[in-house]
């Protein structure tokens, strides 16, 4: 994976100080090369309302909007104690499997909270060939991944349960596990679900022929 990043000046600084700032080798964008084990998902904030009927609206977001984050070409604004960086994302290469970690919980000095946004997406058809920088896109054959296990978390940070959903390749079939209960459950009320972390396959050449034909 590629991370370009730019320091950017205190925002309360004066604008021609900042532009003069902005000149400076130490603000201009530098890039590296990192090995990663799992992508970060990021959730947008989940805004909290009420429709008319006094019952809480849970906010819904498509997968490709949140792996946008990995286009190259999204930046997005990280903070710490003294500075402030912008930073986009590229991915150099894909491997048979691919570990999402959808970003739920933020944690603070005083509590955890959990973001409820249910995130949309395909079980089977998804296509990273996009995240790819545009001269390793031709080293790769196959793109198209799909979901082969989904781990969901119910309730409150504190209190929750988690329950997983797993793929049973010989059947095509799924299946929902939770403690010792193992049940049958339909592809798309998996979709509904409160997902947090998720592992997708890579197809390989004959099961993307089989696909087509």
């Amino acid at each position: 994976m590629r991370i370009f990043t730019k320091k950017l000046p205190h925002p309360d600084l004066p604008a021609e100080e900042k532009a003069q700032l902005l000149q400076n080798s130490e603000y201009q964008e530098m890039m590296v090369e990192s090995t990663f084990m799992y992508l970060t998902l990021d959730l947008p904030t989940a805004p909290l309302y009420k429709d008319e009927k006094e019952q809480l609206i849970i906010p819904q977001v498509p997968l490709f909007s949140i792996l946008a984050k990995f286009n190259g070409a999204t930046e997005k604004e990280y903070k710490t104690y003294k500075e402030n960086f912008l930073k986009r994302f590229q991915l150099t290469k894909l491997p048979p499997y691919l570990i999402f970690c959808i970003k739920r919980f933020t944690k603070n000095n005083f509590f955890v909270e959990k973001n409820p946004t249910i995130v949309n997406f395909p079980i089977t058809n998804v296509d990273l060939r996009e995240y790819l920088s545009e001269e390793v896109q031709a080293a790769h054959t196959n793109t198209t991944y799909d979901l082969i296990a989904n781990i969901v978390h119910d309730g409150k940070p504190s209190e929750g349960s988690y329950r997983i959903h797993v793929l049973h390749h010989g059947t095509g079939k799924w299946y929902e596990l939770q403690d010792l209960q193992v049940t049958d459950i339909l592809p798309q009320m998996i979709t509904l679900s409160e997902a947090y972390i998720q592992i997708w396959k890579r197809r390989e050449e004959d099961e993307t022929n089989q696909q087509g034909a």
